[in-house]
């Protein structure tokens, strides 16, 4: 689900910025924007320089969301041009500092708006995120597919709901079908940077605004996500080398 999705971008963005990287974070699912609330900042307003706006720092990660634009709760009821007229501005007037790395939370699917995201904008790699069963399976496969024919490079999959963490023992429980993306991931030819486990800290992070990898950094969920962020660094490092 795009809640899960936006976990587990917002916790990546944070490892990265913990790894020493300059990190921005861009919300741009103009339906269904919550990372203002996974990040503790719903309700806070940009400011605004001139006819640009500045990105809301927090974690260590410069982020900007239509969420932090509009009024709480409000629904943005747009079609067609509208949405990509929308994507393009948000794109055009956010002040970004000297970033190492702006990671995109994209809207879910492959439509207009995820072509006006992955064409307007310099993508370096792609990600994508998906759960162990057959139907989130099918929906990754058509991003995995969009990438590849967009030419953009996939720097892997990261697996959700990977398995139940007991918070009393510290037990790992298989209750999901762990590991059911591996045929995918040799499909198109990558890896699996992470298999993320259900652990009581990731939904309440999100809900209170205390990211896990940033909040809980000893919790095995802190550490995979750190250990995927160095993947995708070693990634961007390999693609900027080859000139990509």
């Amino acid at each position: 689900c795009k809640r899960e999705r936006s976990t587990k971008l917002v916790n990546l963005a944070i490892s990265l910025a913990m790894q020493g990287k300059k990190v921005g974070l861009l919300d741009a699912d103009i339906y269904g924007p919550n990372i203002p609330r996974m990040l503790g900042v719903e309700g806070m307003k940009p400011e605004v320089v001139g006819n640009k706006v500045l990105p809301i720092k927090v974690y260590g990660v410069e982020m900007m969301s239509m969420g932090s634009l509009m009024d709480e709760g409000q629904a943005l009821i747009w079609r067609g041009a509208m949405i990509m007229k929308a994507i393009e501005q948000f794109l055009r007037d956010i002040m970004w500092s000297d970033l190492d790395c702006l990671v995109i939370d994209m809207p879910p699917g492959t439509g207009d708006a995820q072509l006006t995201l992955a064409q307007g904008v310099p993508v370096t790699v792609g990600i994508t995120v998906t759960t162990p069963q057959q139907v989130a399976l099918d929906d990754s496969r058509r991003s995995l597919n969009m990438f590849q024919k967009l030419n953009i490079p996939i720097a892997g999959i990261v697996e959700n709901m990977s398995g139940f963490i007991a918070p009393d023992t510290g037990v790992e429980y298989d209750i999901f079908g762990k590991g059911t993306c591996e045929a995918m991931a040799k499909e198109f030819d990558t890896t699996i940077l992470a298999q993320i486990p259900i652990e009581p800290s990731i939904r309440t992070g999100g809900d209170e605004g205390k990211p896990v990898t940033y909040c809980v950094p000893t919790s095995e969920t802190a550490k995979r996500y750190m250990k995927a962020a160095e993947d995708i660094w070693v990634a961007i490092e390999k693609i900027n080398a080859e000139g990509g």
